[in-house]
């Protein structure tokens, strides 16, 4: 295995982050959603109405329906499959598995038109998120693999730096087809349909830099004879055994299970939201979320800053306060001048929460542990099943009260509770250093 903190490596990492984000822009934040919620807006069974298999549903439940099923299925499976890639030492072939997957599926939602069966393009587009989410847990586990615990706050908020960064460019690539269809002699639509092509070729040409450049793994099986699929689950019941007995790791992925829900489920319907209750413009959401992405570039930077020179837990639980009063003034917005403002906010937080929060589970674990992928299962697991929980709540309380503003309400309820889970982990902190102090002396 290379040593840590290697130049060349670290940036084959960060090029994952550049070339995934693609879907996160694309598919999850901007064109799939305005096209998706464009083409079902009136259909032979309603405004807004879908079928799905024979059953209608509202276009936009049905959308976050998909993506919490899908979402659930990476719960139940990667636990299994990376405690599997750290047993058989094969963390980056699932890394190239997950990354096919998720590309060809985001190529496949060009085949999803208006007035026809939208079957085909939702399972593509359920496919492509566990894709994304797939490949992302294997990605995470190889920080503490790559850099040490000093310098794993600044690797981790590069990575997502990377992705901001390499989104907003393949955004831009993108709306030349959309915004500039007549110039091509194409429609607005299959402007939008080229854009998923795209995300297929920007994010699998993207990733074959780390699929040569970062190391393969090496295996746990050491003298066993066991196959596969026993090693694997041998594998995750010895992580979790260790988790168990780590108090500050348990302490932390409770918090980061209920900020998560509302971090995660905000980032995934902001474009719904404005579309349905504020009737934005394709052309102003896609502004304003590239807005976004550039702010995001600034706070992850600034969180990387501040984390370093205060503590992790004490960061946290400061970008956890300001989206708790964020997601409180959502229900409140009546203009497209507000939102901006909310989601400029939400975008000053929004990267650094998500790499401060990977780089503090990263400094939680014990140092050089061979099975990272395994540890990582547990917190991509966390964070996946928060997106279920995030996305069944919202869609649910829309569904029963006709108003995504009662759904952002709800998750504020989330915030707090993992508001005072970090609160609860900052004093067991306070009190191992004590105790460390008093040892040492």
């Amino acid at each position: 295995m290379e040593d840590k903190n290697n130049k060349k490596t670290i940036w084959a990492w960060c090029m994952f982050d550049w070339a995934n984000q693609s879907y996160n822009m694309v598919i999850t934040s901007t064109i799939f959603p305005a096209y998706y919620v464009g083409i079902t807006a009136n259909t032979v069974y309603g405004k807004n109405t879908v079928s799905f298999f024979g059953h209608k549903f509202v276009n936009t439940v049905l959308q976050n329906y998909v993506l919490a099923a899908s979402y659930l299925l990476i719960v139940v499976l990667l636990p299994i499959l990376t405690s599997i890639a750290d047993y058989r030492g094969a963390k980056k072939l699932y890394l190239q598995l997950f990354t096919w997957l998720g590309s060809l599926a985001c190529a496949g939602l060009f085949f999803m038109k208006e007035g026809g069966p939208i079957e085909f393009g939702m399972i593509c587009f359920g496919l492509a998120t566990i894709g994304y989410c797939g490949g992302f847990v294997f990605y995470n586990s190889y920080l503490p693999q790559i850099a040490t615990l000093d310098k794993q706050n600044d690797v981790s908020a590069k990575g997502f730096i990377y992705g901001f960064a390499g989104s907003i460019v393949v955004q831009l690539v993108c709306l030349v087809g959309v915004l500039f269809h007549d110039t091509f002699g194409i429609t607005e639509d299959m402007g939008a349909r080229i854009s998923f092509v795209i995300v297929f070729l920007w994010w699998i040409g993207f990733a074959i830099i780390p699929f040569r450049i970062l190391p393969k793994g090496e295996p746990n099986a050491g003298s066993h004879k066991f196959n596969v699929l026993t090693g694997g689950f041998k594998e995750l019941a010895k992580v979790l055994g260790k988790i168990k007995e780590m108090p500050l790791v348990k302490r932390f992925l409770p918090a980061f299970f209920f900020y998560s829900v509302g971090v995660q489920t905000i980032m995934l319907v902001a474009a719904e939201f404005a579309a349905k209750e504020l009737h934005m413009k394709d052309d102003d959401l896609i502004t304003i979320i590239l807005v976004i992405q550039v702010v995001a570039i600034i706070g992850a930077w600034l969180t990387s800053l501040a984390s370093n020179k205060w503590g992790n837990t004490k960061a946290l639980i400061v970008l956890v306060v300001f989206w708790t009063i964020t997601c409180l003034c959502v229900y409140f917005i009546a203009n497209q001048s507000q939102f901006y403002v909310a989601a400029f906010a939400v975008g000053l937080v929004m990267g650094g929460v998500q790499s401060l929060s990977r780089s503090t589970y990263a400094k939680l674990l014990p140092e050089n542990i061979p099975d990272t992928a395994s540890y990582f299962s547990f917190y991509d697991a966390t964070e996946k099943l928060s997106i279920v929980v995030g996305l069944a709540v919202f869609a649910y309380v829309e569904d029963h009260t006709s108003t995504m503003r009662n759904s952002a309400l709800a998750l504020d309820v989330f915030f707090v509770i993992g508001l005072l889970l970090l609160i609860v982990l900052q004093v067991a902190e306070s009190r191992k250093k004590k105790e460390a102090a008093l040892n040492a002396d």
